[in-house]
């Protein structure tokens, strides 16, 4: 028996350090003309994201009007998004252009650190956003005096050691995890479940554990987000003229609009079941939430923003000056 259980230890050791990579097998194989359509497609999409998220940052750092906590969040939320499609994209890039699906597992968990990490920062910032256009709308004569520099600073804090806490607790569970059967995950990025589902040890209570871990860091802001735009819509609805609902509307659509779509990607990811016959819906979904969503937040600020659109064509003002200025001399 004794014998018998050491020889077990040494192959359960054996196949733990067998595995040192995995295979990322992304939209599966595609013929070579479909890959490279992909990677242009998906290179766009990086680009774009980058563009607008950066340009936002840009705004908000030199744009003095820009100055107030609103865009300070603002700002952070594009850096966020730059950091969530950076640690993503660039790595898929690499695979449709060089056919190389394989990732090194601490390479994975690094990926997965990040992406668990960044995405909870963002309920956290967007639950911060939230509170800030309720005190705008529902409490505009105590807005300065309650949302000071310090609150602000607070809140911005809060949200990114809250979030990378969180994924540092999962994180180290997860590697403890052997893996001694597959290492194909089927998925384009080092998701939660798809890791832990090729492990070969009980994960029973891991999952469960993961359950109340997300819970515990994404429900209070969630909570927070749909509560502040409970009390706006009611303080809305209670103005008399239309324009002046209208008015107040305008200065949180934005911020909504980018909510409604975050949490519906997210909803969607991880309530929809990760069966084999569901695969393909849950990776639309995934690639919606990951992607394109950090490519729609700029986009959407600067077409519904009034302020942002105002700043841009100062800077861009500024810069045709400077331009003229410098071939005259």
């Amino acid at each position: 028996m004794t014998t018998t259980l050491k020889s077990f230890e040494k192959t359960e050791e054996k196949n733990q350090t067998y595995i040192t990579e995995f295979i990322l097998l992304g939209f599966g194989d595609h013929p070579e003309a479909l890959q490279i359509l992909l990677f242009l497609l998906f290179l766009l999409i990086y680009f774009v994201t980058m563009a607008g998220n950066i340009l936002i940052i840009l705004l908000v750092a030199t744009d003095r009007h820009l100055h107030t906590p609103m865009y300070f969040f603002l700002g952070n939320l594009s850096c966020l998004e730059t950091c969530c499609s950076s640690n993503i994209l660039p790595r898929m890039l690499s695979s449709f252009l060089t056919g190389r699906k394989t990732i090194s597992v601490n390479a994975c968990f690094v990926q997965h650190y990040f992406f668990g990490s960044l995405g909870a920062v963002e309920c956290y910032l967007l639950s911060a956003m939230s509170y800030d256009r309720y005190l705008a709308i529902c409490k505009p004569l105590h807005y300065f005096t309650m949302m000071n520099s310090k609150l602000c600073l607070q809140l911005i804090a809060t949200s990114w050691i809250s979030g990378f806490l969180a994924s540092a607790l999962t994180i180290i569970l997860i590697s403890k995890l052997v893996f001694c059967v597959s290492n194909k995950i089927d998925h384009f990025f080092c998701d939660t479940f798809p890791i832990i589902e090729l492990s070969c040890s009980d994960t029973h209570l891991l999952k469960l554990f993961m359950y109340v871990i997300c819970s515990i860091f994404t429900l209070p802001p969630f909570t927070l987000t749909l509560t502040s735009y409970f009390f706006i819509i009611v303080a809305i609805m209670k103005i008399p003229t239309t324009t002046g609902k209208q008015k107040a509307f305008s200065t949180c659509s934005s911020h909504l609009l980018v909510v409604t779509i975050f949490y519906g990607a997210l909803i969607s990811v991880y309530v929809i079941p990760n069966t084999n016959r569901l695969n393909g819906l849950h990776k639309i979904f995934s690639v919606f939430y990951t992607i394109l969503t950090p490519m729609l937040n700029p986009i959407i600020y600067s077409l519904r923003n009034k302020e942002v659109k105002d700043a841009l064509r100062r800077l861009t003002s500024f810069l045709l000056v400077s331009n003229e200025k410098k071939r005259q001399a």
